[in-house]
């Protein structure tokens, strides 16, 4: 089906394994994962936010040794 956008986009940033997408997809597959550890309300991006967070606690113990299954090139 194709795309009808009705209202404004607003892109700030598209680095250079982003994806955006607009209308018909057969297949979306990532290139690459990381993983970023934050805090309630640490990732919030866009306009006007408000955030109350008055205890947050980010677990970073990871004892996986693989958390994706993306095959490296090389």
């Amino acid at each position: 089906m194709p795309s009808y956008i009705a209202g404004p986009i607003k892109i700030t940033n598209v680095s250079s394994d982003a994806t955006v997408n607009f209308g018909d997809t057969l297949q979306i597959a990532p290139k690459s994962s990381s993983r970023s550890l934050a805090g309630a309300g640490g990732g919030n991006t866009g306009d006007f936010l408000q955030t109350n967070t008055f205890i947050s606690f980010t677990n970073t113990l990871d004892p996986d040794t693989a958390d994706s299954n993306i095959k490296s090139k090389g």
